[in-house]
């Protein structure tokens, strides 16, 4: 392709911004953090991998064939609205936002209105182990003709449906899920903890649960929600919007994005130790998490 523009450039975005420098695409990046104290970390990791940024949605989308939206899931219909005023006529726009079928929907509005090809991206699992190749479920009437272009860019895609909607309901739901379980292990894990009957908890669970390694995954669990639970929580709060549209009231979803959005505030508050080292969120004993939690008013 002779131009991929990536629309949030955190985690995702640059790791898609890596997988495609390395075949030799032409990348370039905007996002709103460029602009603030956070942009100098970005600013470094685009020039070492040759990828352009440009100064604003507009401009990054202007003459790109392809358009990634990866951005925090709040965002997604106004970067949506943000880019249409310089998307090209026939333009793709995948949007990899974990939105609600109701939010997808609006940001196709804007983009098909200005003359692109909206296509809804949702992503199915954890994207770093995965990089590029993670499993993505395309919807919407041009998600078909997308589909090819993906694959030979190194993606690796299927289409949900041609109605828009269908993938993100899938992600969604699926969410209630994943989400909801790594909340309720640093609930459960944590206060038994406290109690000091974790061993006995644990051991309790494999024996229900045979097939999981509760103590990796209990460290797991604890780092990507320390590391991303404020993304995390607006997502959840997305996934309670889904769940929503289908005439339920939310409890569970709305709970797990209070729990998640309470260790993001705790990791802003530094209880985990500084971001951007290389130690933080990455413990593999939970333990020492859990007693940060247990132990923070003495901070």
């Amino acid at each position: 392709m002779k131009k991929i523009a990536l629309i949030g450039y955190g985690e995702v975005g640059r790791i898609l911004g890596e997988d495609l420098r390395a075949r030799g695409e032409s990348v370039v990046a905007f996002d709103l953090k460029l602009s603030d104290a956070r942009g100098h970390a970005l600013r470094e990791h685009a020039l070492s991998h040759g990828i352009a940024l440009a100064g604003s949605h507009a401009d990054a989308v202007r003459g790109a064939e392809l358009i990634v939206s990866a951005v925090t899931a709040s965002q997604a219909v106004s970067v949506a609205q943000a880019c249409a005023s310089g998307i090209a006529k026939g333009a793709f726009f995948l949007d990899f936002n974990s939105a609600s079928p109701g939010a997808k929907c609006r940001a196709a509005e804007a983009i098909n209105a200005a003359g692109g090809r909206y296509v809804e991206g949702a992503v199915m699992t954890s994207v770093p182990p995965y990089r590029i190749k993670v499993p993505l479920l395309l919807g919407g009437p041009d998600a078909a003709a997308l589909e090819p272009l993906l694959q030979n860019l190194g993606f690796a895609p299927k289409v949900a449906s041609e109605k828009l909607g269908v993938a993100s309901a899938t992600k969604m739901c699926r969410s209630v899920m994943i989400k909801g379980l790594e909340a309720m292990v640093i609930e459960s894990f944590t206060a038994a903890r406290h109690y000091g009957v974790e061993d006995a908890v644990i051991a309790s669970l494999r024996e229900t649960f045979p097939g999981i390694e509760w103590e990796k995954q209990a460290a797991y669990f604890f780092q990507r929600v320390i590391e991303h639970g404020r993304r995390r929580s607006e997502e959840v709060r997305e996934v309670a919007q889904t769940v929503r549209e289908a005439g339920l009231e939310p409890w569970s979803a709305a709970g797990t994005a209070e729990r998640q959005a309470w260790v993001a505030d705790l990791a802003d508050a530094g209880l985990f130790g500084a971001k951007g080292t290389s130690e933080f969120a990455r413990s593999a004993d939970w333990r020492m998490e859990a007693d940060r939690i247990l132990n923070r008013d003495e901070k």
